[in-house]
């Protein structure tokens, strides 16, 4: 199983603003008064999609349906992950208004490009229970040693969790990660912030996980998978630079995407320790940070599926 992709969707905000609905744990938003947030987000959109179409990397760019009022779909990695078997994952989301995101017509646009999806697994029924997995915002996937990353957390529920690994065949590692906030230990709300699996690396924040058994577990995974571990601090993770994903260029090349706030915080020894896997890239994503509170990665939703 391929752990990085040459194609990834990416949809174009139109009425991007702070989501009060997810801010009430999404500590990473920030309520500050932009003028013309949405105009910001999309230079910052499109000036990202640059850099990866420069780089080689298959961009399917969508845009947002204006009518939906959706603030949060330029993070489509939520609600739809897509497998190299033809499966699709569909996921139960915690913000009401994020719930319109999911939108049928992306996946026939996808299958008319001559990708091919055999079979839809959808957890939405669970958002009437308010049981809540986000996407691989919530798991971490680690798709050739399938293992399922997930701390746990509002938006990511455990039995939901095991549901999601029984059907996909993944064994999850689970754990909490937390951040400090006004003073207090809170989890965070998405695992992808404060870790990325790359195929020999991952770049993980191991101060987030407070219980000494499960990080000791989650270290033991990762380097029985071969995997060298590159840490970074909290104060990092506040900057996105956990928030990545690797990804697949022109020539089969390897690079690995943050915002520049990510790698602005990145010393000069954690850059050499990942530039010995891939290249680094990074844009600049300050207002989607922001307001969003999510980064680069939370922008890009992978294609692992068949071509017809």
């Amino acid at each position: 199983m391929k752990q990085a992709t040459n194609t990834i969707v990416m949809i174009r905000p139109v009425k991007f603003r702070m989501n009060e609905q997810t801010a009430v744990n999404n500590y990473y938003q920030e309520n500050k008064s932009i003028v013309d947030a949405n105009t910001k987000a999309q230079q910052e959109f499109d000036a990202f999609v640059g850099i990866l179409k420069g780089v080689g990397v298959n961009v399917l760019v969508i845009d947002d349906d204006p009518k939906n009022d959706t603030p949060d779909s330029i993070f489509p990695n939520n609600w739809i992950s897509f497998h190299e078997n033809g499966d699709v994952g569909l996921y139960p989301m915690f913000a009401v208004n994020r719930r319109r995101e999911r939108r049928p017509e992306i996946l026939d646009y996808i299958e008319s490009l001559g990708f091919e999806i055999k079979n839809i697994i959808d957890y939405t029924a669970a958002e009437a229970d308010e049981v809540f997995l986000e996407g691989t915002g919530s798991l971490v996937l680690d798709r050739s040693n399938k293992k399922a990353y997930c701390a746990l957390s509002p938006r990511a529920n455990e039995e939901l969790l095991i549901e999601f690994c029984e059907d996909f065949e993944y064994t999850p590692v689970i754990f909490t990660a937390y951040q400090t906030f006004n003073g207090d230990r809170l989890p965070i709300y998405h695992t992808n912030v404060m870790m990325g699996v790359g195929e020999t690396f991952v770049i993980v924040c191991l101060d987030c996980i407070d219980d000494k058994k499960e990080r000791k577990n989650l270290v033991s995974h990762l380097k029985n998978d071969g995997k060298e571990v590159i840490t970074i601090t909290e104060q990092q993770v506040d900057s996105f630079a956990g928030n990545v994903l690797q990804v697949v260029g022109s020539q089969e090349k390897r690079y690995l995407v943050m915002s520049s706030s990510a790698y602005n915080s990145l010393t000069k020894d954690q850059i050499a320790k990942i530039e010995r896997h891939c290249e680094l890239l990074h844009s600049d994503l300050t207002t989607i940070e922001t307001l969003g509170g999510g980064s680069a990665r939370c922008m890009m939703a992978e294609v692992f599926l068949p071509e017809k």
